[in-house]
């Protein structure tokens, strides 16, 4: 399997030939993941009944998916900043950039922000599926076990990060996601603010969730000579999963398109 960089070289001007080093790697950056949102989950439990009268009505599972949207809220926009910081404000991904093939570039950051992101998709996989269907249907599921298996394949090979941190760049509309949702449970669906976080969720879901998406085909397209020498397993989950969760989020589109004109037309 081809050698991902600069990332090879760093573990090695880190640890030397250390066989364990890159799993001690793995395993320590999924870890965080979990443990960060366990963290902020009981900061969630701890500070909502003190600083939410809405919170201390709501239903048990209702609570408990307040505390969740928390941790969600919080990895979307660790990853987001991040993605835009890799893909957007450093070169790091730009094809004039020394590092070699782009589509074989990672480093011991990216590696290990993949890791955290495993940690909060299985977290949050772990609360949908025990308190299913309440926190989320099939759907979620689906695109929860795509995420982390595609971040995994990542993570172990070092190949086509570009791609992932284009996907976790589009964790930008979640805070919207969930912030709408705080509010319809709070009573302020009819407020001004439940208005214009419907607007910005249908124009953020619209630029990065379909459009940001149009650009990763056709950046796969461009680079197709390179793709093609992904690890196949990974090559296949890309040609795949892109697609996969293209359509989940069209459908989701589709959702949000029927709620604003649902909202726009009770307001006219």
């Amino acid at each position: 399997m081809r050698e991902s960089q600069p990332y090879n070289d760093q573990l090695r001007m880190l640890v030397g030939e250390n066989v364990f080093a890159e799993p001690f790697l793995w395993f320590t950056s999924v870890l965080l993941g979990i443990l960060t949102c366990k963290i902020v989950y009981n900061v969630m439990q701890a500070l909502s009944p003190v600083y939410s009268k809405s919170y201390r009505k709501l239903s048990k599972l209702q609570k408990i998916e307040w505390d969740n949207r928390g941790f969600s809220t919080f990895h979307a926009i660790l990853v987001s900043v991040i993605g835009a910081k890799l893909l957007c404000f450093s070169d790091f991904f730009s094809d004039d950039a020394p590092f070699g093939p782009v589509i074989f570039r990672s480093t011991i950051f990216s590696q290990s922000m993949a890791g955290v992101s495993i940690g909060y998709f299985l977290s949050d996989l772990g609360m949908i599926v025990w308190f299913y269907p309440a926190l989320g249907g099939a759907e979620y599921v689906l695109h929860h076990l795509l995420s982390a298996a595609s971040l995994a394949l990542s993570l172990y090979s070092g190949h086509a990060q570009i791609y992932i941190y284009i996907v976790l760049f589009s964790e930008i509309t979640t805070p919207f996601v969930n912030l709408r949702w705080y509010l319809s449970v709070s009573g302020l669906k009819n407020s001004k603010l439940y208005i214009i976080n419907g607007v910005l969720l249908f124009f953020g879901w619209l630029m990065a969730r379909v459009l940001l998406f149009v650009y990763l085909f056709f950046h796969i397209y461009l680079h197709y000579d390179q793709v093609r020498e992904i690890f196949p397993l990974g090559f296949y989950a890309l040609i795949i999963v892109s697609p996969s969760l293209t359509v989940m989020n069209l459908y989701w589109l589709y959702k949000i398109v029927r709620g604003m004109i649902r909202m726009l037309s009770k307001r006219a």
